[in-house]
């Protein structure tokens, strides 16, 4: 009887999953160029809103007693793109390995490729939860606040 280690060791790919692998390639490539694009439109926001659009913007919320909002949009658009970059390389780096590992038939590009890949998908696993514990503490919040009033 095998150990599945060594079942696993012996996995062959088909020329049809080689087909599909290279186009997930072909599409992780595409989606993470996209990703390096919104990232730059992101900073390039932030620049703006912490430039040219600041003014307007403490002049809009003076009345509300908020001051600086074009600088902490600023900082909110510069986080985006710092947090929105990790995932982005993950992809594009999986992109890039996957063509070279079907290309060179190497085992360990291959598995490189799919670490990229799994790391991408971890990082916006763990986002997800962060982002879904913080709306459901917002609207904890939100209950508990509208429960004083």
């Amino acid at each position: 009887m095998k150990s599945p280690l060594t079942q696993l060791e012996q996995l062959v790919l088909t020329s049809k999953s080689k087909g599909f692998l290279r186009e997930i390639g072909r599409w992780c490539f595409f989606f993470s160029i996209l990703g390096f694009i919104s990232i730059l439109l992101f900073v390039v926001v932030a620049i703006l809103m912490g430039t040219v659009y600041a003014p307007m913007l403490d002049m809009a919320t003076q009345a509300q007693g908020i001051s600086n909002m074009g600088t902490y949009l600023m900082v909110v658009y510069l986080l985006a793109a710092v947090l929105y970059i990790f995932p982005v390389i993950y992809l594009f780096k999986f992109s890039r390995k996957i063509k070279e590992a079907l290309a060179t038939k190497n085992d360990d590009t291959l598995a490189e490729a799919f670490g990229n890949l799994k790391s991408h998908f971890k990082f916006i696993g763990v986002l997800t939860i962060i982002v879904i514990s913080l709306y459901i503490l917002l609207f904890v919040f939100s209950v508990f606040a509208g429960s004083l009033i």
